[in-house]
């Protein structure tokens, strides 16, 4: 397993969250320092009869 957070970067927008790799830090004017590494799209599954979700950070998760 690997390190990382969870992105939010929108405003006003509907967008597919994206998995950085690293720890987050703290940056004065963005609230969060971008890692210089691209992001990976985040995809989601739901169990129908009990609501359990499992995440994956896959690229074929990207917005077509």
């Amino acid at each position: 397993m690997e390190q990382g957070f969870v992105l939010d970067q929108t405003y006003g927008a509907r967008a597919v969250s994206q998995w950085a790799a690293g720890a987050p830090v703290k940056s004065f004017w963005a609230g969060t320092r971008m890692p210089e590494e691209h992001f990976i799209p985040i995809g989601s599954y739901r169990c129908a009869s009990c609501g359990y979700l499992e995440l994956y950070a896959r690229s074929e998760f990207a917005a077509k």
